[in-house]
């Protein structure tokens, strides 16, 4: 088949360098995208008077039939399409003749590409968006379902203070609504037009890049039209952000993989969102958290695809670029699917509220709190520090935890201490002392769990 750069070739393409260079199977999902810039393409073309207003009109309609037959998946690509550009023109030219060989007057592949690429990424983080919002909300719902469920804290994979379990909950909000602020950000600068910016150059033809840009709602047009059709750094930004995004949710998996183990026993996942074994019976797997926790690793690689690929080229485009659109793609869907699994497995979690009181009635959490008290009555950090050291260590020679200690047993170590220190070995009552800005007592918890919830009105 003829191609539509061929004029100056003797030998027509190879046909495995043809099968090889075509990027068809994966461009196929940027078809409506294309349709859409080739139209916004056409009108300013027309308005301009580039092409007559007779001809303006005939290509506009091919090019929504062609749409049409995209929306309904009836468009039929050929295994000589290059890509998704060259399958519409050859579409259009099939339905209205070689009129709609003026499709690409004052455009490059180039700047084409980079269209469709800024239009669908436009329309994903809009709905990666609202996936986070959706987490946000299930977060939300967990928590104040168990506002004052309290858990072990921990650092170091230690038990260290206690804390409320909406507390350790809304971490995960705060990280998500940082990952919302940096998409948005992101958004700002893939909402960018290049069409126009043609191969490297620009074009001779007085076009207006403005009137296209409002027809496809973009509220600025690049500056540089070499920058424009090198550039890849709005691909790279969204692939680095979804990797942050997903280490956030691979914490979260990694610890629903651990606390709902029977070593800890914190939570239980319902059998909706658990898989078995197929040799063990017994066997009831979080294959949905180590799946997310898993895909991070796709993603990752994604990123390191893209920052390879980009490493070195030079200016402008060089072909090397149409292998952005796999990466890209795939960090797009996984991320996607990670949003909805992973809120799907929050949302079907129950606390074992037995056994989180019987490993806080023993542990050492509340030794800080213990710490703390001496502080209060007049002791340096460091000497309460070493002495509440010292009462841990009598209570493991003893077989005994702090909450078993009598008065008379504190006062033996310190005369400090008065006959309410025992209230400060509860797990509860470390909770209500914590009180500082951004602390677990379940006043605070509930003022971020409120603040949340404006945010995401």
């Amino acid at each position: 088949m003829k191609k539509s750069w061929d004029g100056r070739f003797k030998k027509t393409l190879d046909p495995f360098i043809e099968e090889f260079s075509s990027s068809i199977d994966i461009d196929v999902r940027l078809a409506e995208y294309d349709l859409q810039g080739s139209i916004a393409h056409i009108k300013m073309l027309g308005k301009v008077n580039v092409i007559s207003k007779n001809d303006t009109k005939k290509i506009l309609h091919g090019l929504e039939e062609i749409l049409q037959e995209i929306s309904k998946r009836e468009l039929k690509y050929t295994s000589t399409d290059e890509d998704i550009h060259m399958a519409i023109e050859r579409r259009l030219v099939e339905k209205i003749g070689k009129i709609g060989n003026k499709l690409h007057t004052a455009r490059s592949r180039n700047d084409q590409i980079a269209l469709d690429e800024r239009l669908y990424l436009r329309d994903e983080i809009s709905e990666v968006s609202e996936l986070i919002k959706g987490f946000q909300k299930t977060i939300i719902n967990i928590a104040q379902k168990n506002i004052d469920v309290v858990i072990p804290g921990l650092t170091h994979m230690q038990h260290a203070q206690p804390v409320l379990f909406s507390h350790y909950l809304m971490a995960y909000f705060n990280m998500l609504d940082r990952d919302k602020d940096r998409l948005k950000d992101c958004f700002k600068r893939v909402n960018i037009m290049p069409l126009g910016a043609g191969a490297i150059a620009g074009t001779s033809f007085q076009i207006d890049r403005e009137y296209a840009a409002k027809l496809l709602g973009f509220p600025a047009v690049t500056e540089n039209s070499i920058d424009t059709v090198s550039d890849r750094d709005f691909i790279l930004e969204f692939v680095s952000w979804s990797s942050i995004l997903m280490m956030h949710l691979s914490r979260l998996s990694e610890d629903i993989v651990i606390y709902s183990s029977e070593e800890f026993g914190y939570i239980e996942l319902d059998d909706s969102v658990c898989t078995g074994s197929s040799m063990m019976p017994q066997k009831k797997n979080p294959d949905v958290a180590e799946l997310i926790r898993g895909k991070s690793a796709r993603v990752y690689g994604s990123l390191m695809t893209l920052f390879t690929l980009m490493k070195a080229l030079p200016l402008s485009y060089n072909r090397d670029m149409q292998e952005d659109k796999p990466a890209l793609f795939d960090a797009v869907e996984t991320v996607k699917m990670c949003l909805k699994a992973g809120a799907k497995l929050l949302s079907n979690i129950k606390l074992n509220k037995n056994r989180l009181k019987n490993i806080l009635d023993k542990d050492f959490s509340c030794a800080t709190e213990i710490a703390d008290y001496l502080v209060r009555q007049g002791m340096a950090f460091r000497d309460a520090h070493k002495l509440v050291g010292r009462i841990v260590r009598y209570c493991i020679d003893n077989k005994k935890y702090l909450r078993d200690l009598t008065y008379s047993e504190f006062k033996s170590f310190s005369s400090l201490f008065s006959n309410d220190i025992v209230d400060f070995t509860s797990p509860r009552s470390s909770i209500k002392s914590k009180s500082s800005p951004g602390g677990t007592c379940l006043k605070n918890v509930k003022a971020q769990i409120e603040k949340a919830k404006s945010l995401l009105k």
